[in-house]
């Protein structure tokens, strides 16, 4: 079952580090705000429904202008927030559904969060019901008394540096928040731990950097200039299978009214099993029969989605993400083109992708071949594949 995720960007800093008239969060990064960085990781995810953007009053018109500039309104919205950073994030709540599972909030001064981290910090969430982003801290700690000599070395061992995202199951953040009372948060951790409720400690990034000073929106150019390696992956699938009688007919996950099915050990839905190559090939990981024998007998019959979302899970595990897929079905009956839409629908969600991000055709051979004759039907598709390490230089 699909997780229902909504994301809280606080954007009210001033940015009086920074030496600037601008706050912080509108300063230009490689070309674009550090906003539009940041929000544009979690408009490109597939696993966030919905972003509530929080500003102060007078900029919220030109944060909407902004956003709509860089095509990034169709599921961001701005409202305006309150004097305090936990002020803002609670306008947030109280702007969502109560239908939500989880809701991440991230500081809106962190543009380098990857795919991989919201996905972290989300699947946390879901699974332990509160998590944070975190780091252990590296250096030697030392306190300092009054005169500014030390007085302590302090133990690191146990030690994080927080970061964002910070994931919530929904109603556990609204109790965190509700329970807050005047106790002033430094961050979303703290409330939920006031409250009692345990948050647990996710990975973070060393590139996930708050933009606080200067030399921070230095270090963020120099991480978005450098190289990376397999940052794209391409791969082509094919598959066919003949009509057979007494069988139902399913395509791209949907079940289409015809008077025949096609062959095989699965429900035989050659435009999954296209897309299954196809993600396979691109990350080198052979063919959808190595992993799914029509030998074994947990395949029989087996809805041929299901088998999608485990070449998915491979995806994800090896640092993959899809971009876009172009599939084509081929074949001469039955007619397809009311059948696209819920096609896309299910497909996007058995690769926790979007259905904008896969595009179906069904064409003919003008009766030549195979398909032509009606004896089956073929499909290809076309993946591009792109790194969930490296997916802030995507964007």
């Amino acid at each position: 079952m699909k997780i229902k995720a909504a994301a809280i960007i606080p954007a009210a800093g001033s940015g009086s580090r920074m030496n600037s008239h601008l706050p912080k969060q509108y300063l230009e990064l490689s070309g674009r705000p550090v906003l539009v960085h940041t929000v544009s990781a979690f408009h490109h995810s597939s696993l966030i429904d919905l972003i509530v953007v929080v500003v102060p009053a007078d900029r919220v018109e030109s944060t909407t202008e902004l956003l709509h500039q860089w095509n990034l309104t169709g599921k961001a919205i701005v409202i305006k927030g309150g004097v305090r950073r936990q002020d803002s994030v609670k306008a947030g709540l109280d702007y969502l559904d109560h239908d939500l599972d989880i809701v991440l909030v991230h500081d809106g001064a962190r543009p380098l969060v990857s795919e991989e981290l919201i996905r972290r910090c989300r699947d946390a969430a879901a699974e332990h019901g509160a998590a944070i982003a975190a780091i252990p801290v590296k250096d030697t700690l030392k306190r300092g008394d009054r005169s500014d000599s030390i007085s302590a070395t302090i133990d690191r061992s146990a030690l994080w540096q927080a970061q964002t995202p910070q994931a919530a199951r929904f109603p556990l953040l609204r109790r965190a928040f509700a329970e807050a009372g005047d106790f002033e948060a430094t961050d979303e951790a703290s409330l939920l731990e006031r409250a009692a409720i345990p948050v647990k400690l996710v990975a973070g990034s060393e590139t996930n950097i708050k933009i606080t000073r200067p030399e921070d929106l230095f270090m963020a150019e120099r991480i978005l200039m450098q190289p990376s390696t397999n940052q794209f992956r391409i791969g082509h699938g094919f598959d066919a299978h003949s009509f057979a009688p007494g069988r139902e007919l399913v395509l791209g996950g949907v079940r289409i009214t015809y008077e025949r099915g096609l062959a095989g050990h699965s429900d035989a839905d050659v435009v999954t099993h296209a897309l299954c190559d196809a993600i396979l090939g691109a990350l080198g990981r052979g063919d959808i029969g190595a992993h799914f024998p029509d030998s074994a007998a947990e395949f029989k019959d087996i809805y041929s989605i299901r088998l999608l979302e485990q070449v998915a899970e491979i995806m994800r595990q090896d640092g993959y993400t899809i971009g876009n897929a172009d599939i084509t079905i081929i074949c001469q009956e039955p007619r397809l083109a009311s059948s696209i839409a819920g096609m896309k629908k299910i497909l996007a969600q058995g690769c926790e992708s979007t259905p904008e991000q896969i595009n179906i055709k069904a064409t003919t051979t003008e009766k030549m071949g195979y398909t032509g004759r009606k004896e089956g039907i073929s499909s290809h598709a076309v993946v591009f594949l792109t790194s969930t390490a490296q997916d802030m230089r995507c964007r």
